[in-house]
């Protein structure tokens, strides 16, 4: 579909009205790498999905950690250990109040959403799993999002059912009931597709899930950096995410779980830190949320996240969530204007993804030479290999935004990608 010169400058009219709320260009100096050239051009950075930039006050924050406080947390009474811990719990308390947790102790540090999903389908499946149960996860999921699943169901011989797509890529929630039933265990589903961009509908998930006495977790890696998670009212069991995707430091994220659940749970890991006692004939364990917080953890990451909350909070997230919506409304429509460019994932809630083929053409070889232009974006099949084979495409690419991508960036990226269409025909 061809859109009119009319309408696209409308785009770029709405884009500069909310350009008027939200200062790019002085957020754009926030972030040193935006500064860097890659081939002799100026970096635009559409690979979002994957990581995002670091604001300076997140660097400094690492750095002056290592400077001025670092030291293990929890077990010293001197200064750096007590102010190490204070820094770290106090970004615990950030991330309770970012998402809405009722308590800080439903909030656990983790590495990441993989290994928040992981100590789920472990810690559940061992204790509440058994033959003929069942989970449910969706078509979209990342494999981080699978494979837990299947590890846990082939162990304890329990059955994997899918929740099945539509061609726009939006779940059909009709075929998602007819999987439930009273054997149903848990449901794991993303908030939004790292692929498709697709918004799930997961308060009603959760809603339907609870009837069935089913627990529900959500991946939400791919929606905490870009719109408001309150998980009070989502009222889901379970939600992950990671720090590296919200403008905080790689190697930390985290598991929301309802306090009573988690109580309920085993222990994920053994060692320092989620104990009371030991014996060597018994081991009692610590309360929460250090009963999930084996050894020591990735203490400067935790407080960078933190630091990453707040800078997000500084600027608003419905803010950031109305500019990359016109963001993603402004690239798909441009997107749109180039012969043999097919989308694919076009839900009707989205979240900044903006994912394509082009006809005849290997998803990498686009990747490659916009790269050459100074255009970063992802090619592959995004860790959702499932989803490629339900589109029938070995992969896709994948531009990604931030709120400190902009317009300009959008049409370099365009241009480039008409080059490299060009150039491959």
């Amino acid at each position: 579909m061809l859109y009119t010169t009319t309408s696209i400058l409308k785009l770029k009219r709405d884009l500069l009205k909310i350009t008027q709320i939200l200062d790019v260009e002085s957020i754009r100096k926030d972030f040193p790498i935006l500064k860097r050239e890659v081939n002799g051009k100026p970096l635009v950075y559409f690979d979002n999905g994957a990581t995002s930039q670091k604001p300076q006050v997140v660097i400094d924050a690492i750095t002056n950690y290592y400077t001025n406080e670092n030291s293990n947390i929890h077990r010293g009474i001197h200064t750096l250990s007590q102010e190490a811990t204070n820094a770290y719990e106090e970004a615990r308390k950030k991330v309770q109040q970012f998402i809405n947790a009722k308590h800080s102790n439903e909030i656990i540090f983790t590495k990441g959403t993989t290994d928040s999903i992981n100590l789920v389908a472990s810690s559940f499946g061992k204790k509440h799993l058994k033959k003929g149960d069942e989970i449910i996860i969706s078509t979209m999921e990342h494999h981080s999002n699978i494979v837990p699943w299947q590890m846990i169901c082939e162990e304890k011989e329990a059955i994997l059912k899918v929740i099945p797509i539509n061609d726009k890529g939006e779940l059909l929630m009709d075929e998602f009931k007819k999987l439930l039933s009273p054997k149903t265990k848990m449901v794991a589903v993303t908030h939004v597709s790292n692929t498709l961009g697709t918004i799930n509908p997961v308060k009603e998930i959760i809603a339907e899930a609870h009837q069935k006495g089913a627990l529900v977790l959500i991946d939400g890696a791919q929606a905490v950096p870009h719109t408001k998670v309150d998980v009070q009212d989502l009222d889901c069991d379970f939600y992950a995410f990671s720090g590296h995707k919200m403008f905080g430091p790689t190697g930390v994220g985290i598991l929301y779980g309802k306090e009573a659940i988690l109580n309920n749970l085993p222990p994920y890991q053994g060692g320092g830190d989620m104990i009371k006692t030991v014996t060597f004939e018994k081991t009692t364990y610590n309360e929460l949320p250090h009963k999930f917080e084996a050894g020591t953890p990735n203490i400067v990451g935790g407080i960078g996240l933190g630091v990453a909350i707040d800078y997000m909070n500084s600027i608003g997230i419905s803010t950031i969530e109305a500019y990359e919506h016109e963001l993603l409304a402004y690239a798909t429509k441009q997107i749109k204007q180039i012969e043999g460019v097919r989308i694919i994932g076009e839900a009707k809630n989205k979240a900044s993804v903006l994912s394509f083929v082009v006809d005849g053409t290997h998803p990498s070889d686009i990747g490659m030479i916009i790269d050459k232009l100074g255009v970063a974006i992802r090619t592959g099949h995004h860790c959702t290999e499932p989803l490629m084979n339900r589109f029938n495409v070995p992969g896709t690419a994948r531009a990604s935004f931030a709120f400190y991508n902009n317009e300009e960036e959008i049409d370099i990226f365009i241009a480039a990608l008409n080059r490299a269409v060009t150039m491959l025909k």
